[in-house]
């Protein structure tokens, strides 16, 4: 055969308008920090301890007075002065004072929790103890604040004990009330509207010929609330007419987001994005290199609120739920994106190139364990799962992965 020739240089074309290229797909990590980062905290307001459950710190707590706020016994006995034996001079409980002063080889019985009395430089445990006839208590001399809790030990005043942006919970109501707090400053839980698409879907009792049973207007409230928001409403809104999801979109009045269950592919009854493009919105993540749920998004409307596309198989808006709603969620409330702890993941899973892999796994040991049943429209292995485990490309059974705790 002759050599090969090179071509003669093709003409250079001249521009042309054309479409902007689409953008490249954001990772699954990349998406939950442009989701956590797209809002501005909501404005913070003050509610009584009661009413703060489950909302956001927008400051952190301190305490106005010294923890505890006087030397207390740690232990039921007797405090102390000197060397013993000691004569008893009285007794003190807690939620009293006794106004004395002791001097050495004198003592006071003291319950656990009552304030120290001047003077004295320990408390002798009652089971130690050993009282006479003769007014005297005898036993081994404590060492010096043996058994008391001095002022300020576990806080000084003003001192920052919990920081901005975190959820608050039992532990922390009672912190607050123990610095002697009735009320917080807080982000309030955002308000969520869920909109769930499609003709196909019944809503109670099995699903008849050719249908299916929805299973997300149960669950998506649950995780709603574990994920720190509020929710308003859902919604059943069928494909047609081709406006109806439109319409419902515009009309959620009440919320700062709107969580959309399917409509976010590029099928015929897929709309969400089309009327995302009409309406002005701003798109902040436009689908995820992920699977499952790799159609996923979120937008910006005009007006100010946030829609977040989830796809209508179950699991796969489980898995877009985690990844765009609970950071956007975060976001609004001020709280942070912490890193994911890493752990060794055993099991069957193919991982994909370019792609992370999502999927439910339970604790074993120090690692985790892929559960099976994580197919997009099945929630078996979710319903069993610990954890999100996403999974790398470069993932082999037993290295480690980043994973998400799930409620």
């Amino acid at each position: 055969m002759p050599p090969a020739t090179p071509a003669p240089p093709a003409p250079v074309p001249m521009p042309v308008a054309t479409a902007a290229p689409r953008h490249r797909e954001p990772s699954w990590e990349q998406a939950r920090a442009l989701a956590h980062g797209a809002p501005r905290p909501s404005p913070a307001r003050t509610v009584p301890l009661a009413d703060a459950a489950g909302l956001t710190l927008a400051a952190a707590l301190r305490t106005p007075h010294p923890l505890p706020a006087f030397d207390t016994a740690a232990m039921d006995g007797y405090a102390v002065s000197g060397p013993g034996p000691w004569r008893i001079r009285g007794a003190v409980r807690a939620g009293t004072v006794w106004e004395g002063v002791l001097g050495a080889g004198e003592c006071v019985e003291i319950s656990t929790g009552a304030q120290v009395p001047a003077g004295a430089r320990a408390v002798l445990p009652v089971e130690v103890a050993l009282p006479g006839d003769d007014g005297l208590v005898s036993g081994p001399v404590p060492l010096p604040g043996r058994h008391i809790r001095r002022a300020g030990e576990d806080a000084p005043a003003g001192g920052p004990l919990v920081p901005s942006g975190t959820r608050i919970g039992p532990a922390l109501l009672g912190l607050a009330a123990s610095c002697g707090l009735d009320a917080l400053t807080v982000r309030p839980a955002p308000r969520v509207g869920v909109l769930i698409t499609g003709d196909e879907l019944d809503h109670a009792g099995p699903p008849g010929p050719g249908r299916v049973r929805d299973a997300l207007g149960p669950a998506l409230p649950a995780l709603i609330a574990a994920l720190g928001g509020e929710l308003r409403e859902v919604r059943h809104v069928g494909d047609r007419p081709a406006g109806s999801l439109a319409a419902a979109v515009h009309a959620a009045r009440d919320t700062e987001v709107v969580a959309v269950t399917g409509s976010t592919s590029v099928g015929a009854t897929d709309r969400l994005r089309r009327l995302l493009a009409e309406s002005g919105a701003r798109m902040v993540v436009d689908a995820v290199a992920c699977r499952p749920g790799h159609p996923m998004l979120l937008a910006e409307l005009p007006s100010g609120g946030w829609v977040v596309g989830l796809p209508g198989n179950p699991y796969a808006a489980l898995v877009a739920a985690h990844t765009l709603l609970g950071p956007l969620v975060a976001g609004l409330c001020g709280r942070a994106l912490g890193p994911l702890p890493h752990v060794p993941v055993t099991g069957s899973v193919r991982p994909a190139p370019g792609l992370t892999r999502l999927v439910p796994v339970t604790w074993d040991g120090a690692g985790a364990t892929i559960s099976t049943g994580h197919g997009a429209a099945f929630l078996r292995g979710a319903a069993v799962a610990d954890a999100l485990a996403a999974i790398p490309a470069h993932w082999t059974p037993g290295s480690p992965a980043p994973v998400l705790l799930t409620p």
